[in-house]
């Protein structure tokens, strides 16, 4: 069976790049762009990875989070965060609110396969 991803990520760059990248190597992969409509991207997509951008449109990646954290239907949902800013304290709360794994842009794509192969197939 063909594990899906769902990008939910707003720079037309980005989505085109990890598109490409995961779909090369046999991954369903949706998007997404906008925070607000997020959650109910996910809940009808039933991903088995979502790769969340910490900047979105009408609601921040640690919104969404927050809310699959608290939800118990994706609360163990891999989750790999994006961000522009690298600062550790974007780091930080990542992890204190249960991201999977956290990522900076600019990223390589074996870095990208490596942890989403990593989230899905352990």
């Amino acid at each position: 069976m063909e594990k899906r991803v769902l990008l939910i990520e707003d720079e037309p760059n980005i989505i085109q790049a990890i598109s490409f990248i995961l779909s090369r190597d046999g991954w369903a992969v949706d998007t997404h762009a906008d925070g607000k409509t997020a959650m109910d991207e996910i809940a009808r997509r039933a991903p088995d990875l979502v790769i969340l951008d910490v900047m979105l449109p009408n609601r921040s990646g640690f919104d969404i989070l927050a809310d699959l954290r608290a939800a118990p239907e994706t609360a163990g949902l891999p989750v790999l965060m994006l961000t522009a800013r690298g600062r550790a304290k974007d780091r930080e709360q990542a992890e204190r609110m249960g991201a999977s794994r956290f990522m900076t842009k600019p990223f390589s794509n074996a870095e990208v396969l490596e942890a989403v192969r990593d989230l899905v197939l352990q």
